[in-house]
């Protein structure tokens, strides 16, 4: 799939998923961007869904849990902390 393709399918995920994914525990925004494996940006095209601290799928209420991917888009979740202002 080419780039545009993926940018605009994940952009169409996006705006279905963003509402239902904000209401779960620890999501502090959901985006269109980049994978990252082991730490380090890859260049597939992803659903990034942010939450202040990544928590083991077990220890979440199952209405909770992020699902792997979304329509065939790859779904990663990034832990960002909690946002504060300077």
């Amino acid at each position: 799939m080419a780039q545009d393709e993926s940018m605009a399918r994940a952009t169409l995920v996006q705006t279905k998923y963003t509402d239902e994914l904000l209401r779960k525990e620890h999501v502090m925004g959901v985006a269109v961007g980049l994978a990252k494996e082991g730490g380090v940006y890859t260049s597939d095209i992803c659903l990034v869904v942010m939450v202040d601290q990544k928590v083991p799928p077990e220890q979440l209420a199952p209405e909770d849990v992020i699902p792997t991917t979304l329509d065939g888009v790859r779904v990663d979740v990034q832990e960002i902390g909690i946002p504060t202002a300077f």
